[in-house]
C-alpha cells in the first residue's frame, strides 16, 4: 500500500510508494540494504507465538560471535565473510519465501512473530482500546480469503470506470493528483517534508516517477531485454483481469512510453546529488517552466493548491515528461494509469491478481520461489497501516529501559570518538573542522520509540472492506502530510517504527535515530563482549553518524541546513579520496551476474558510512579500555573479536535475482560485500590478522581510503 513520508525519513519497504517515498528520500539515510527496495507486502517469515509466551531474541554463541558458523580454515585476509560466516552459509538455505536471507532478516522474523502475536491477540470489538480494534479489524479483514475470492475484480470496478471515463488531459491530470492518496499513478511524485533551506518548516517536494520496473537502467540497458520481455506480458496480463479493451496493444503502448520516460529521468547518482536537486518553483510557474501538463488542475486534484511552491528534484526531467504526458495518446495514458492502478491494488484482490503480482514482482524479479504465507501478509498490512498503533505495545514487551541507557552511552562513546577523529585528520583544516565539529556536537540522537505516538482516530476502519480500508488508510496519510504545509516542523516525529529491524540518519533534523528492533543480537547484546558490541552496534551508530558527513551529508550543516560550509581546498581532498573509495566498490565482480557491479556513485554514502563506522567503532572500543589490555577470549584479541562483530552483522545470501535488483535498484553494496570491503582501508584490521601481500584482500597502505 503507498504511504508517504514521515518527516524527511522514508519508511522502510513495505510500500510501493515510489512516487511519494522517492520525492525526498536523498535525507534519509539508512543502515539497511534492503531499506530501499519497494516490495509491496513483503513481510518477512517469521513463527507465531502465543499472547503469554514473549518471542526472544538469539543470542550469538556465548560472548557475541557465533564460532559454530566460522570457517577458519580459510585465511582471514584470503575472505573475511567467509571467515566469520562461511559454515553458516554453507549450511543455510534461503527459506522459500524470501528472496535473500540473513542476520537483517533473522531480526525481522523476530520483529514479525512478535507482531503477529500482538495483532492476533487483539479484538475488534475493544472498545477499551480503539487502536488495538482497528488493527483486529484490519488484519481480520485481510485474512477473510474467502470473501476476497469472491468480489473479485468488482473494487476495482469504481476506479477503472473513472479511469475510462477521464477522457481529456485534463481529467487525467486529476487523477494523477488524486493518486497521491489512492492506488492510481502519476508521472510525478509528491512529498510533505522538512525544507532542507528552512528545516523549521514543511514544504512540497517534486520528483520523477511513473516507472513500473522502478529504475531507468531496466528499460535502457540491454542485458535487462528479458525484464522488458516479461514485464510486457505482465502489463498485458493484468489489463487482461481487469477487463481492459486490447490488453496486448495497451501494453506495448505502455512500454513504449515508459521508456520515453526512463530516456528523461535522471540517473540514481544525478538524483541523490543535493547540489542539483534543490529547485523551488512557484506552482503558478510549472505552466511555463513544464508546459503541457494542466499543472492547476494536478494541484488541485492532490490537494495541496496552497503551496506557494514546490521543491523540484529533477529540474531537467519534469519538464521531458511533461511533453511526453501532451504527445502521448489520451487510450495509452488511460491504459497506463488503469495498469497502474491494477498492479497496486493487486495484493488486495483475489488470487488471480495477487499471485499474478508475486509471479512477475516477486519470482521473476527477485527470484523468490513461493509466496508468502497470508499472516505474514496480513501483519505487514496492519503495520503499514497502523504501525505506531502496534509499535506502542511492541515497546511495553520488548523494550526494557535499561537498554536506552545503555545505547545512549555508547553513542556518548562513539561521538567522542568521532570527535577525536575530527582531531586527527591531517586533511582537513581548521576552518571546516571548526564547522565538523559544531554538527557532531548538534546531532539529535533518538532511541527506541517516539515520545509521543501517532493519533488514528480520524482512521475509518470498517469490518469486511479490506480494499477500502486500504483506500482511506492512503488518504488519511496523504491528508496528514498536505495538511502540514507552511507549519513548524515535528522534531519528535520518527521515519521508522519501533518494530522495524534499522537505523537512519536524518540530515534535515541532523539526527540519529535506532528502532528498539535492532537493538538485539547480533547487532547488539548487554551481555555480550563489549569488543563485539562495538563491531556490531558500535559500527551501526559509527555508520548513521559518518552520514552526516558522508558525501551528501556534508552538505547541511549542524543546523539541517543545505550550505556549503567547506573550503574549497577540503572539499576537493574529500571528493578525491570518496572518488577513489568507489572505484575500489566498483572492481568488485560478481560471477553468478556477468557484467554487473555495484555503482560507486549510487553507494557512495553508504560505503563511506561503513568505513566511517567502523574506524570510529575501533577508536571508541579502544577509549574505552582506558588504556588496560583487552582481554582475550577463545584465542581472539579484542580486536580481532571488534572486525567479527562487524562482519557478522553483514551475513547475507542472495538469490542471483534479487542480487540483479540490489545492483540496479539499491543504494546499498551487498551485503557479503560490506563485511570485508571497508575494512581492506582500516591498518588495524591488518595488524588484528596478520594480513599480508599475498592475501587477497591486500591493499597497499599508500592506496588504502582515508577520510574520517
Amino acid at each position: 500500500m503507498k504511504k508517504t513520508l514521515l518527516s524527511a525519513a522514508t519508511a522502510l519497504a513495505l510500500t510501493m510508494a515510489a512516487s511519494s517515498a522517492a520525492a525526498h528520500d536523498h535525507d534519509h539515510a539508512c543502515f539497511d540494504e534492503l531499506c530501499q527496495l519497494q516490495a509491496l507486502f513483503q513481510a518477512e517469515s517469521g513463527a507465531g507465538g502465543s499472547a503469554e509466551t514473549p518471542v526472544t531474541a538469539q543470542r550469538m554463541g556465548t560472548w557475541g560471535i557465533d564460532t559454530a558458523g566460522m570457517d577458519t580454515s580459510v585465511r582471514p585476509g584470503e575472505d573475511f565473510f567467509r571467515y566469520v560466516s562461511g559454515t553458516w552459509a554453507q549450511n543455510t538455505e534461503i527459506p522459500s519465501d524470501k528472496s535473500s536471507y540473513g542476520a537483517f532478516l533473522v531480526l525481522r522474523d523476530l520483529s514479525e512473530a512478535r507482531v503477529r502475536q500482538l495483532v492476533e491477540g487483539y479484538q475488534p470489538g475493544d472498545t477499551a482500546h480503539p487502536d488495538r480494534a482497528k488493527v483486529a479489524t484490519l488484519y481480520a479483514g485481510f485474512m477473510d480469503e474467502a470473501a476476497i475470492e469472491a468480489l473479485g475484480a468488482q473494487p476495482l470496478a469504481p476506479k477503472l470506470a473513472a479511469i475510462r471515463a477521464a477522457n481529456d488531459r485534463e481529467a487525467l491530470a486529476t487523477l494523477m493528483g488524486e493518486s497521491q492518496g489512492d492506488f492510481g499513478r502519476s508521472f510525478f511524485g509528491l512529498g510533505v517534508s522538512d525544507d532542507q533551506r528552512d528545516p523549521d518548516r514543511y514544504t512540497l517536494y517534486m520528483s520523477q516517477s511513473g516507472l513500473g520496473l522502478g529504475d531507468r537502467e531496466m528499460y535502457l540497458r540491454e542485458n535487462f531485454a528479458p525484464q522488458r520481455e516479461r514485464y510486457l506480458a505482465y502489463v498485458a496480463q493484468m489489463l487482461e483481469l481487469g477487463g481492459w479493451d486490447n490488453p496486448q496493444q495497451n501494453a506495448e503502448a505502455i512500454l513504449a512510453m515508459e521508456t520515453q520516460i526512463a530516456e528523461a529521468h535522471w540517473t540514481r547518482a544525478e538524483s541523490r546529488d543535493r547540489d542539483r536537486t534543490y529547485n523551488p518553483v512557484e506552482l503558478s510557474a510549472f505552466e511555463t517552466t513544464a508546459p503541457g501538463f494542466p499543472w492547476a488542475t494536478y494541484f488541485a486534484a492532490a490537494g495541496v493548491p496552497q503551496a506557494p511552491r514546490a521543491v523540484v528534484r529533477q529540474s531537467t526531467a519534469i519538464p521531458k515528461m511533461a511533453a511526453i504526458f501532451a504527445q502521448t495518446d489520451i487510450e495509452t495514458l488511460q491504459a497506463w494509469q488503469a495498469f497502474h492502478t491494477i498492479d497496486n491494488a493487486a495484493p488486495l484482490l483475489s488470487k488471480a491478481f495477487s499471485d499474478a503480482r508475486f509471479e512477475f514482482r516477486n519470482k521473476f524479479l527477485s527470484g523468490q520461489p513461493e509466496q508468502q504465507e497470508r499472516w505474514k501478509r496480513g501483519v505487514a498490512f496492519a503495520e503499514n497501516t497502523m504501525g505506531e498503533a502496534i509499535g506502542r505495545d511492541y515497546v511495553e514487551l520488548y523494550f526494557p529501559a535499561d537498554a536506552k541507557a545503555k545505547m545512549d552511552e555508547l553513542v556518548a562513546n562513539v561521538k567522542v570518538a568521532m570527535g577525536a577523529r575530527l582531531d586527527q585528520l591531517d586533511w582537513m583544516g581548521a576552518d571546516t573542522k571548526a564547522e565538523a565539529r559544531k554538527k557532531l556536537e548538534g546531532f539529535g540522537l533518538k532511541i527506541g520509540h517516539p515520545d509521543e505516538w501517532r493519533d488514528y482516530s480520524a482512521l475509518d476502519v470498517r469490518a469486511d472492506d479490506v480494499f477500502g480500508n486500504a483506500e482511506r488508510s492512503m488518504a488519511f496519510e496523504w491528508d496528514y502530510r498536505r495538511n502540514r504545509l507552511g507549519k513548524e516542523v515535528d522534531q519528535g516525529e520518527w521515519g521508522m517504527t519501533p518494530q522495524t529491524v534499522n537505523a537512519y540518519y536524518n540530515s534535515v533534523k541532523n539526527e540519529i535515530v535506532f528502532p528498539a528492533a535492532i537493538l538485539q543480537p547480533p547487532f547488539f547484546d548487554p551481555d555480550a563482549d563489549p569488543a563485539v558490541n562495538y563491531g556490531a552496534i558500535g559500527g551501526v551508530i559509527g555508520h548513521e553518524i559518518i552520514h552526516g558527513f558522508d558525501d551528501q551529508g556534508r552538505k547541511s550543516d549542524g543546523e539541517g541546513v543545505l550550505r556549503d560550509w567547506w573550503t574549497a581546498e577540503d572539499a576537493a581532498k574529500f571528493e578525491a579520496q570518496a572518488e577513489k573509495l568507489g572505484a575500489q566498490y566498483e572492481a568488485y565482480e560478481f560471477p553468478q551476474l556477468p557484467g554487473m557491479h555495484i555503482n560507486g556513485k549510487v553507494a557512495m554514502g553508504e560505503n563511506i558510512g561503513d568505513l566511517g563506522g567502523i574506524t570510529i567503532a575501533l577508536e571508541a572500543y579502544r577509549r574505552s579500555l582506558d588504556g588496560q589490555p583487552a582481554p582475550v577470549i577463545d584465542g581472539f584479541t579484542g580486536e580481532q573479536r571488534l572486525f567479527m562483530g562487524w562482519a557478522q552483522v553483514w551475513r547475507t545470501l542472495w538469490r542471483d535475482d534479487a542480487l540483479r535488483q540490489q545492483l540496479v535498484n539499491g543504494t546499498h553494496s551487498p551485503g557479503h560485500i560490506r563485511a570485508f570491503a571497508p575494512l581492506r582501508n582500516v591498518d588495524a584490521w591488518y595488524d588484528a590478522f596478520g594480513i599480508t601481500e599475498q592475501d587477497a584482500h591486500w591493499i597497499a597502505p599508500e592506496d588504502r581510503v582515508r577520510i574520517w
